[in-house]
């Protein structure tokens, strides 16, 4: 079994057939074929199922990539940290963020990180943990910020809690009822939901139940950020959202909060990351950037922690940690 075995069982299956793959491999498809039956008659188990349009992957062949897609990326970051290292400062930093995360800590985050590191392609996903964590386990995601969304049940992975998080209700700017003042006012009216889970209904219906209201009609399930700010701007839509949304410059050209008595909880934001994978220096900085910016958030008008140091993020195991702070089993990781 060699390296060239991982990438091209990964890239048949990300591709649907030997065809797409040898396309995308630059390779014959020929050699390709003979490769895959050289694999698989070393495995002892046929890893796809031939069909007339493409390929499909067995019970063997999906642990098998799972397998792969880990090493893949475990190479990716070890040849990454050490241009890093060197001071090269090239790679990529995959990181996916919640709505809340996005609006709460990057804008502080981008520009010191673009300053250190201007070689390094940022891929930033806008997503909750269900959506991410096939990725957050293979590696090809560094971290998750968000809400928890069920990490805590998948052992490989680490979480840290960043901090506590509320809930606020937006509308448009004039309204008929933006100046309600309790959770009672808005009964009967119609909502856009965002979701951390399958079932948007059952976070918001929550709120109502506990204060003994009848469930909110549901009449828009969005997607998106941008989705559920069209929204709110243009429809007299009512919206339950992470706070920081109150404080996003675009929101508030647009949108108003309605000031209600109630005490909206929302889950806490956590980093989310692959437990035994030790993270690049220029994704350690990144994090760290964003620990930073939580920091600011909750003691406001206090001095910042200092500018994170690169020359403390190795440890003598080899592991990329930031000086005074555990290795990656217990680094942990934020969310929305």
């Amino acid at each position: 079994m060699k390296l060239h075995h991982f990438e091209e069982v990964v890239a048949i299956a990300e591709r649907g057939s030997v065809r797409a793959a040898s396309r995308h491999l630059r390779i014959a498809q020929p050699a390709l074929t003979r490769s895959l039956a050289m694999l698989e008659r070393e495995l002892g188990a046929p890893l796809f199922e031939r069909r007339a349009r493409g390929v499909v992957c067995t019970p063997f062949g999906q642990a098998f990539i799972a397998r792969a897609r880990s090493i893949l990326s475990e190479i990716r970051r070890t040849r990454e940290e050490m241009e890093q290292l060197r001071g090269a400062g090239t790679g990529t930093v995959t990181v996916g963020l919640s709505i809340a995360a996005h609006l709460a800590l990057l804008p502080s985050s981008l520009r010191p990180f673009r300053a250190r590191y201007p070689n390094i392609k940022l891929h930033i996903i806008e997503g909750f943990y269900p959506t991410l964590e096939t990725r957050l386990r293979d590696g090809s995601v560094d971290f998750y910020i968000g809400p928890e969304g069920g990490a805590q049940a998948v052992p490989e992975l680490s979480l840290e809690v960043l901090f506590q998080n509320r809930r606020v209700v937006l509308c448009r700017a004039g309204h008929p009822l933006a100046g309600a003042t309790s959770l009672r006012d808005l009964v009967g009216q119609d909502w856009v939901t965002t979701s951390i889970t399958a079932d948007d209904s059952a976070e918001i219906n929550a709120f109502f139940a506990g204060h003994e209201l009848p469930a909110p009609h549901l009449a828009v399930r969005s997607q998106s950020a941008l989705t559920l700010l069209t929204c709110l701007a243009n429809s007299d839509l009512l919206a339950m959202v992470p706070s920081q949304w109150q404080d996003f410059e675009m929101t508030g050209q647009a949108l108003t909060t309605i000031k209600i008595v109630e005490e909206l909880t929302a889950p806490a934001l956590v980093v989310v990351r692959r437990a035994d994978l030790p993270l690049t220096p220029a994704a350690l900085y990144l994090l760290d950037l964003m620990r930073r910016a939580k920091s600011r958030l909750a003691t406001p008008g206090s001095r910042p922690p200092p500018e994170p140091q690169l020359q403390n993020v190795v440890t003598a195991g080899g592991k990329a940690t930031p000086a005074g702070r555990s290795k990656a089993g217990s680094d942990q990781v934020e969310s929305i």
